[in-house]
């Protein structure tokens, strides 16, 4: 079972599959996440992209002759004075891909200052007034831009700031023109509340597309947490019985059974602890698995502590009672100075070499030393062959336990070797590295370790 859940594709991919031509529009108008970025940065395809720099660039190459051709031929306005003005309101319209709000105090000062200049124009009269027509397309097509990228109280602050130098430039309306600054009002907007709606349209499925894909992880999630479950459930009607059973048969074998030899009486007491030991091990499992820490339950079992380099020793001691000779050497330094992820792995790799050394060896002198340093835990387990009187007690494993052992090595970043020696022997070796990376494995009672070793101490 995988403790991760299905990583969702992303929100922008989901909105682009999810609503075809409409949702590849939506996402084109998303306001970009940092402001240098130009109009339709994250639009999904390469053509989308382009656009507003080929439209505001069609606009700038039309309106900046047509200004200076008709300030100079209608309005009666200076060559020079025109051409500075034609650039000036024109040229602007390029900074507002990128940067609207500055390209509009920009535009509007030079609008305004061009307006003032053309009360003194010798033919101003009969034509339109503080806005020519140029002016006013320009003007526009500014309020799109801003319209796409600002919020909706720069908008409304944008239109107001229009409306009132459109007021104050009335008091020096020259006789005879046509008043453009209720029309200036009204165009602009109108057309600021169309692309800010677009806009916000596109902000509202870009919610829900996240929102979706939030909800899919929670039921992911949701999902894992009732398997997790299930399988504590059957963990428990399965093995926690049988291993009951085993301690009470254990326990009870004196008992049962009269003029017992000392020796056997002992054999069945070291089995009762072991059965029993396993049984808190499973029982510590079950709670995680069924999630009983969240939830104030079993609080005290959830949160004890993983077996590490320092209950080695009582390993060793359990595995000599079986009847398996053992040897440890424990370095004085590699005991607490590991972190949780490589102090609960060195251990697991000795506990399933031991195992593995009972099952396919039973008999055999085995050696465990561990050491550490600045840099690294070294592992070495090592044993000699079986006795020749003793017979495997199990030759059907399915060589899960290794397979376990490479994964948990690989988790802390470093490398096992194993092997069979040529006395018939097998060697188990490990390094686990001490710096970045190490901790990153699972720390406390994390399942996918746990639920792991459930499998390899079975194999």
């Amino acid at each position: 079972m995988s403790d991760e859940a299905p990583t969702p594709p992303p929100a922008r991919s989901r909105l682009r599959r999810a609503g075809g031509v409409p949702a590849q529009l939506a996402t084109a108008l998303r306001t970009p996440a940092r402001t240098a970025q130009p109009l339709f940065a994250q639009a999904p395809k390469a053509w989308q992209r382009l656009l507003p720099h080929a439209v505001v660039g069609i606009f700038v190459v039309t309106l900046l002759p047509v200004t200076i051709t008709v300030l100079t031929d209608d309005y009666g306005a200076a060559g020079g004075w025109a051409g500075a003005l034609g650039v000036a309101q024109t040229v602007p319209l390029l900074l507002a891909l990128t940067r609207p709000l500055p390209a509009w105090l920009l535009v509007l000062g030079a609008d305004v200052l061009g307006a003032l200049l053309l009360t003194r124009a010798d033919e101003v009269g009969g034509h339109a007034w503080p806005w020519p027509p140029m002016t006013l397309i320009g003007y526009l097509v500014l309020m799109a831009c801003l319209g796409l990228r600002e919020s909706v109280r720069t908008l409304v602050g944008v239109w107001l700031a229009t409306g009132a130098v459109s007021l104050v430039l009335a008091l020096f309306r020259p006789a005879g023109t046509t008043d453009t600054s209720a029309l200036l009002f009204v165009l602009s907007g109108t057309v600021l509340a169309l692309t800010g709606a677009l806009r916000g349209l596109g902000d509202a499925r870009q919610r829900i597309a996240e929102q979706e894909v939030i909800s899919e992880a929670e039921r992911s999630r949701r999902t894992l947490l009732e398997e997790r479950a299930r399988i504590a459930r059957e963990l428990h009607d399965v093995v926690a019985h049988h291993m009951s059973v085993i301690t009470v048969q254990a326990d009870s074998a004196p008992y049962r059974i009269a003029g017992m030899p000392e020796p056997v009486r002992e054999e069945f007491a070291a089995i009762a602890a072991s059965a029993r030991e396993s049984l808190g091990e499973m029982r510590r499992l079950l709670t995680v698995l069924r999630g009983d820490g969240t939830n104030g339950g079993g609080e005290g079992t959830a949160l004890a502590p993983q077996p590490g380099i320092g209950r080695l020793q009582q390993l060793v001691e359990a595995t000599v009672r079986a009847g398996q000779p053992v040897e440890l050497s424990l370095a004085a330094g590699a005991v607490g100075v590991a972190p949780p992820a490589v102090d609960l792995s060195a251990y697991r790799i000795v506990q399933e070499a031991l195992a593995n050394v009972v099952r396919h060896a039973p008999g055999a002198t085995t050696r465990v030393a561990v050491t550490a340093d600045e840099d690294e835990v070294l592992v070495l387990v090592v044993n000699g062959p079986a006795r020749d009187a003793v017979v495997e007690v199990e030759s059907s494993g399915t060589g899960h336990g290794l397979v376990g052992m490479r994964e948990r090595v690989r988790l802390t970043g470093g490398t096992l070797d194993t092997g069979p020696l040529p006395d018939g022997g097998f060697r188990v070796a490990a390094r686990l590295p001490l710096g970045d990376g190490a901790g990153d494995g699972p720390t406390g009672p994390v399942v996918p370790d746990a639920a792991k070793n459930t499998d390899e101490e079975g194999s």
